[in-house]
């Protein structure tokens, strides 16, 4: 490769990342300002590097990665066409406030609400495992739950389940207090009692978890990481032997979120 044509892919790469940083931003609904001074950097600056006309350093890229619970590989071109593909599904489907590429074209096998659902558990994707929230509330009677369960049962995925529907269950039951009477509070009371009931019943199916664990979070590659985001981990997360740094909170936010991008 030229030094010209080397150029031109560094700065395709750079206009890239930019956009996904600006696009991780938004989404988690933080200002400029907000996000600059996380990285120790002016608001002006980030503006720019936001456009693309400059680099981020290492560390502020590791710190990037931190900040949104993605990993490296988030910023990579090849792996972005199924992450997209589900982005979209989720955000068609009461994941409102993510944002659909229109450059990516509907999949048929995204059509089905399971489907997007279980390729989501699968996904490691937090803010994508979040949105799920909204989902459930959305379509909880077009799921076929105890179904969905089984099929993750087959490939050990059936206690993210449990530990997402708990979640979900535990973000409603917050977030109905202070919901006015209107189009949401019906859907709010009827995703509760569904919910509860089928984590009442995930739980009495998985008695025993014993010392069995699932590191959710793609950024912990050491058993260090392991044990201090374990510490940190939600008595919820903790029940459903989930390793990962998503609290209940997160998922408040995801239904808030949505609900005012409507």
């Amino acid at each position: 490769m030229n030094a010209g044509k080397h150029l031109q892919e560094l700065e395709k790469v750079r206009r890239e990342v930019a956009r996904k940083v600006r696009e991780l931003r938004t989404e988690r609904r933080w200002t400029q300002d907000e996000l600059a001074k996380q990285l120790h950097l002016s608001q002006g600056y980030l503006s720019e590097l936001e456009r693309g006309t400059g680099s981020f350093t290492a560390e502020q890229f590791l710190k990037i990665l931190s900040l949104f619970n993605v990993p490296a590989n988030h910023f990579a071109k090849g792996t972005q066409k199924h992450e997209l593909d589900l982005q979209n599904a989720l955000a068609r489907l009461g994941a409102v406030h993510l944002r659909e590429s229109a450059n990516v074209l509907p999949s048929e096998h995204f059509e089905e609400v399971a489907n997007v659902v279980r390729e989501t558990l699968a996904s490691q994707s937090p803010r994508q495992l979040t949105a799920l929230a909204p989902v459930l509330v959305a379509n909880v009677d077009r799921i076929h739950l105890a179904q969905l369960q089984l099929k993750l049962a087959e490939v050990g995925l059936d206690r993210r389940l449990g530990w997402l529907v708990e979640n979900t269950v535990e973000a409603l039951r917050t977030e109905l207090p202070t919901v006015p009477p209107g189009p949401w509070r019906q859907p709010y009371r009827r995703a509760e009692l569904v919910l509860g009931l089928l984590r009442d019943a995930l739980a009495a199916k998985v008695p025993e978890r014993g010392e069995l664990v699932d590191l959710l979070d793609p950024t912990i590659v050491t058993k260090k990481s392991i044990e201090e985001v374990r510490a940190s981990s939600s008595p919820i997360s903790q029940r459903w032997g989930m390793v990962t740094s998503l609290q209940p909170q997160d998922f408040v936010d995801a239904l808030r979120a949505a609900r005012a991008d409507h």
